[in-house]
């Protein structure tokens, strides 16, 4: 009688023993992440992606920030990457690497639902490389763009230094040298709310009623806006536009925009852009007009990257 009850605990305690090792390697596989004070309890956050690696070829129209987009990359990292100096010249056929020569692929910077307010990255100068050169056919589009100072800040600095923008468009048509985009229309800025956030001043891109929401795993991450054809899109803050086209897969037509070194806007499947690369803009100004190009409805599909990693509009637009 003896036997059969040794039997029973030893195939009792090994059923124990693999339990207790099951969980403990479950445990290894998921981050736990505490809530603040007064939150709905513990959440489980998946590790992001890692940013792509191999090679990108260069088409007619890319500039760097929107091969950058397009691979959620940081466009001071491609830079780096790839040794191209400011204003980072690129012409068709040019291939780009997508990841440090070290063969180290970076992982991308977690999102996460709120927005943190942090000032913007200080871009570090690179050498400029012989390759780096345009080749015929290309000339860059470019922008002279004064900064302005407020009477607040007038009153205890130095006024700002003046800015050249300079926006190189792989193949673009052979311009002079000084010369400048056409200005967009400009319409009177729309009236709305204001927030500050991350050395950017937000506010809403269109007037209609937030229809997506953003997520994280989304292909293309962001929030859509509800609209009919012509309806205005506006630039959600001051900046210059970096890339204006239809080259992007899933976006229709697209507009760009960039704030500082950190923080980048998207407006997406519009029916007709108004600005072009270089342009400087100025918030609540009319960039595009609304559409379904790439989509199935009308609608502008809004982001913000942040060091090229989407993030949730919803932690920087004004409230409404």
């Amino acid at each position: 009688m003896l036997a059969p009850m040794n039997g029973y605990l030893r195939s009792f305690a090994l059923t124990v023993t693999l339990l207790v090792l099951a969980a403990c390697a479950s445990t290894q596989r998921t981050v736990v992440v505490q809530p603040p004070p007064g939150g709905a309890g513990p959440r489980t956050v998946t590790p992001e992606r890692p940013a792509p690696g191999g090679i990108y070829k260069v088409s007619k129209g890319d500039t760097l920030y929107s091969i950058a987009f397009r691979n959620g990359v940081d466009f001071r990292d491609l830079a780096g990457w790839n040794n191209i100096a400011a204003p980072y010249t690129i012409w068709p056929g040019q291939e780009l690497k997508l990841a440090p020569s070290n063969g180290k692929v970076p992982t991308a910077v977690p999102v996460h639902s709120t927005a943190v307010v942090t000032t913007a990255k200080p871009a570090v100068p690179r050498p400029a490389p012989a390759s780096s050169q345009p080749q015929p056919g290309f000339a860059p589009v470019t922008e002279s763009a004064v900064a302005a100072t407020t009477a607040s800040s007038a009153a205890s600095s130095p006024p700002a230094v003046a800015m050249t923008q300079v926006v190189p468009v792989a193949g673009a048509p052979a311009q002079t040298a000084n010369a400048t985009p056409p200005p967009a229309p400009v319409a009177p800025a729309a009236p709305g709310a204001e927030r500050n956030n991350g050395g950017v001043t937000w506010r809403w891109p269109a007037d209609g009623s937030l229809i997506k929401r953003f997520q994280s795993g989304d292909a293309i991450p962001g929030i859509e806006i509800a609209g009919k054809t012509g309806d205005p899109v506006r630039a959600a803050a001051d900046g210059v536009v970096v890339y204006s086209g239809n080259g992007l897969v899933g976006y229709g037509e697209l507009v760009i925009v960039k704030h500082n070194d950190s923080f980048l806007s998207a407006y997406g499947h519009n029916s007709k852009r108004l600005v072009k690369e270089g342009q400087r803009v100025s918030a609540g100004q009319q960039i595009a007009e609304m559409g379904a190009t790439g989509a199935s409805r009308d609608e502008l599909q809004f982001q913000i990257r942040k060091d090229g990693n989407p993030v949730d509009p919803m932690g920087y637009l004004p409230s409404r």
